[in-house]
C-alpha cells in the first residue's frame, strides 16, 4: 500500500494537461540520442558521463515543467510561470546545448531518412536547404539576442500576458516559442567549434551574452519593484497558494532577473574554456557522413 508521500510524488508527476507534442518531442530526442549512443558503443566510440548526463537533465527539466502538476503551479502561480520559463528559455536548452548531441543523434537517426535528407534532388532536398536557410537567418549575431530578449519582454507585456494565460492555444505557443528561440539561442552560444570551423567567433558570443543582460536585468527589476500588479489574470483565475498578489509578483521578477542574468555568465565562462583550452569536440558534422557507426563528431 503507497504511503500518502509517495501518492504525493505520483500524482505531482501526472501531467497537469497531458500533451501529445511535448510528450512526442522529449520521448523522440531521448529516444535518439539513446540509439545514438548505442551506435557508437558498437563501433568502440563512447561519449563520456558529462555529455549524457548534462542532455538528460536538460530534457528532463524541459519535461518536468510542461508534463507534471508543475505545468498547473505554471498556470496559476506568476513566480511558477517565471520558472517555467527559465527552464524553457534558458536551463534546459543551455544544458541540451552544453552536451553538444548532434553527433550522437545523426548516428542514431534511422538510414532511410539520412539517405533522403542527404538527396540532391526532390522535396526532401528542398525541405533540408528550407531549413538550413531558416536557421542561418534566426542564427544572425544581430538577430538571435534581439529575438532572444524579445520573446521575454513581448510574453510579459500585460495584456498579451493576459490572453496568452486565457488561451490554450496561445499558452502552448508561448511556451514553444520560448523553448526552440531558447535551443537556437544556446546552440549558437555554446557551439564548441571555432570560427575557423565555421561557428560564431568566441568574442562575438561574449558580447552577444553581455548585451542581453541589461534589458533582462531591468525587466526584472522593474516587476520587483513595481508597487502595481502588473499580472492581475492570476487575482481573475486565482493563485494556487494563498500569496499576496505583490508577493507573487516581486518573486517573479527575480526570477526573471537574477537567475537569468547568472545563465549568461555561465554561458561566459563555457565560452571562455573553449577559447583557453580549445573545442572538446565538433558539434555540426558534414550530412553526407551522417548515420551508421562511422558518423563523424
Amino acid at each position: 500500500m503507497a504511503t500518502q508521500s509517495e501518492s504525493t510524488i505520483g500524482f505531482f508527476l501526472l501531467p497537469w494537461e497531458f500533451s501529445w507534442p511535448w510528450v512526442l518531442f522529449c520521448l523522440a530526442l531521448a529516444a535518439l540520442y539513446i540509439r545514438g549512443m548505442i551506435v557508437w558503443r558498437r563501433g568502440g566510440r563512447h561519449t563520456g558521463i558529462f555529455r549524457p548526463l548534462a542532455f538528460f537533465v536538460g530534457l528532463g527539466a524541459i519535461y518536468a515543467v510542461t508534463q507534471t502538476r508543475y505545468d498547473y503551479l505554471a498556470q496559476f502561480l506568476f513566480f511558477a510561470h517565471r520558472g517555467q520559463h527559465l527552464v524553457l528559455h534558458h536551463l534546459g536548452p543551455f544544458l541540451v546545448a552544453l552536451s553538444a548531441p548532434t553527433a550522437v543523434m545523426a548516428s542514431g537517426l534511422p538510414a532511410a531518412v539520412t539517405a533522403r535528407w542527404n538527396s540532391p534532388a526532390g522535396v526532401w532536398a528542398g525541405m533540408a536547404a528550407g531549413l538550413r536557410g531558416t536557421y542561418r537567418v534566426l542564427q544572425h549575431p544581430l538577430l538571435a539576442p534581439l529575438l532572444f530578449v524579445g520573446l521575454i519582454y513581448f510574453w510579459l507585456i500585460p495584456a498579451v500576458h493576459f490572453d496568452a494565460m486565457l488561451s490554450a492555444r496561445l499558452y502552448q505557443l508561448m511556451n514553444w516559442s520560448m523553448l526552440i528561440d531558447g535551443l537556437l539561442f544556446w546552440w549558437l552560444m555554446l557551439d564548441p567549434r571555432s570560427r575557423d570551423q565555421g561557428a560564431l567567433g568566441y568574442g562575438h558570443r561574449i558580447t552577444i551574452l553581455a548585451i542581453i543582460v541589461p534589458p533582462q536585468i531591468a525587466l526584472g527589476a522593474y516587476i520587483t519593484f513595481s508597487r502595481d500588479v502588473l499580472f492581475d489574470i492570476y487575482s481573475v483565475c486565482g493563485r494556487a497558494w494563498p500569496l499576496e498578489p505583490l508577493t507573487d509578483q516581486q518573486l517573479g521578477g527575480i526570477v526573471t532577473w537574477i537567475p537569468a542574468a547568472m545563465m549568461s555568465l555561465l554561458g561566459v565562462l563555457v565560452v571562455l574554456r573553449y577559447l583557453l583550452r580549445g573545442a572538446p569536440m565538433t558539434r555540426t558534422i558534414p550530412m553526407h557522413r551522417v548515420g551508421g557507426e562511422n558518423a563523424a563528431t
